[in-house]
């Protein structure tokens, strides 16, 4: 159905309007970046479709009451009503030649990693998962660690096995979230005695056969260190970026900067720091006490000139949730930490929008509806 265009509404002064709502992570406004895809008016009526570039964007109801209020002050507009919606961006190179292995169907490929083990990094790459598939993504999950999957059990998939479709595995689903480990191919209990090869071929293999079909996100939980695992990643997967977990103590940084090095050696952007068992957080009143040092995830950001997305307390429910196969963002979604897991899906969400957008230029053409 078309509608007929308002004598009293000209298109160009609700896009003149709409030119004062700014992007704040990409510093433009909407209608130049190309965001407002859907314009209809009608007898004082206009109906707006904004499409941003990541649902789990943290301004989006902030930028859809600025645009509507703006278009509410245009001349004869009685009504307003206006869409949001999200189309995540491309941003996982894919080179057509030397070994890189090709996802054409996985927008952003992120590595969440640490150069030591027991900071906590399964408990972040799962909640981050939860937390961006529960914005509407797409969202896949590969466990990265050959010899001790963790996924299977903080996702409570344990039972779960994998299969074959011809030459691709069907990846294992609960949450909304596709997942792949090591975990559904072995008997549970049994240890994975392989040298370097063997675990290469695996990681390649769970990539490049696995069918996860429509992605936006695939979050890699990778092992901790700077070995095999972590080179089969940077040298042949399509990586957007890593994200680098720590502890705030001095002995956990000085291995995290090991692992940020190796990635920035190899040209894989850091989106970011997260910085883990930042303090105890009380589960009767929510007070937060420190009870290592801390600040040292901020430091290490600063050191390296990236982002820093934000620090997590210890609380005990993000044990019990990881023990009982729900990931705390799901399991207590009210309590301090799941909120900063939200607040930090979404920082890293918009971090990946702004390194995808790159020079704003071929967008589609703005829709604009009447009958004449």
């Amino acid at each position: 159905m078309f509608f007929r265009k308002s004598e009293e509404i000209k298109s160009d002064d609700v896009l003149n309007a709409l030119r004062h709502v700014i992007d704040p992570d990409l510093n433009r406004d909407i209608v130049s970046l190309g965001f407002v895809k859907k314009l209809e008016t009608l007898d004082g009526e206009v109906k707006v479709t904004i499409e941003l570039t990541t649902p789990a964007c943290p301004v989006k109801e902030q930028l859809k009451e600025q645009a509507e209020q703006l278009i509410a002050k245009v001349a004869g507009v009685k009504k307003v009503e206006v869409t949001m919606t999200a189309q995540v961006r491309h941003n996982s190179p894919q080179s057509p030649q030397g070994n890189r292995i090709q996802l054409p169907n996985v927008k952003n490929l992120i590595a969440v990693a640490s150069g030591k083990g027991g900071v906590g990094k399964s408990t972040v790459t799962v909640n981050l998962a939860v937390a961006l598939a529960e914005t509407g993504a797409r969202v896949g999950l590969l466990d990265a660690d050959i010899y001790g999957p963790s996924i299977p059990l903080m996702m409570g998939t344990r039972k779960e096995r994998v299969f074959q479709d011809g030459e691709k595995l069907i990846p294992i689903e609960k949450y909304g979230i596709k997942m792949m480990s090591m975990g559904y191919a072995v008997e549970e209990g049994k240890p994975v005695i392989w040298r370097g090869p063997m675990v290469h071929g695996a990681l390649t293999q769970f990539l490049s056969q696995t069918q996860w079909g429509e992605l936006d996100y695939l979050l890699v939980d990778m092992p901790p260190g700077t070995g095999d695992a972590q080179l089969t990643m940077s040298q042949t997967a399509p990586v957007s970026g890593a994200v680098i977990v720590t502890t705030p103590q001095e002995v956990s940084l000085i291995d995290a900067r090991k692992g940020l090095a190796m990635f920035q050696s190899v040209k894989i952007p850091i989106l970011g720091i997260v910085e883990n068992m930042s303090g105890f957080i009380c589960g009767h009143c929510e007070e937060v006490t420190q009870i290592f040092s801390q600040g040292g995830g901020q430091k290490l950001a600063d050191e390296a000139n990236v982002d820093f997305l934000g620090a997590l307390p210890l609380d005990p429910r993000v044990a019990v949730a990881g023990d009982e196969g729900m990931p705390v963002v799901l399991k207590n979604p009210d309590c301090e930490v799941a909120k900063r897991y939200k607040t930090m899906a979404g920082k890293l969400a918009s971090l990946i929008s702004v390194q995808a957008h790159g020079p704003v230029k071929n967008f589609q053409p703005l829709e604009m509806s009447w009958q004449s």
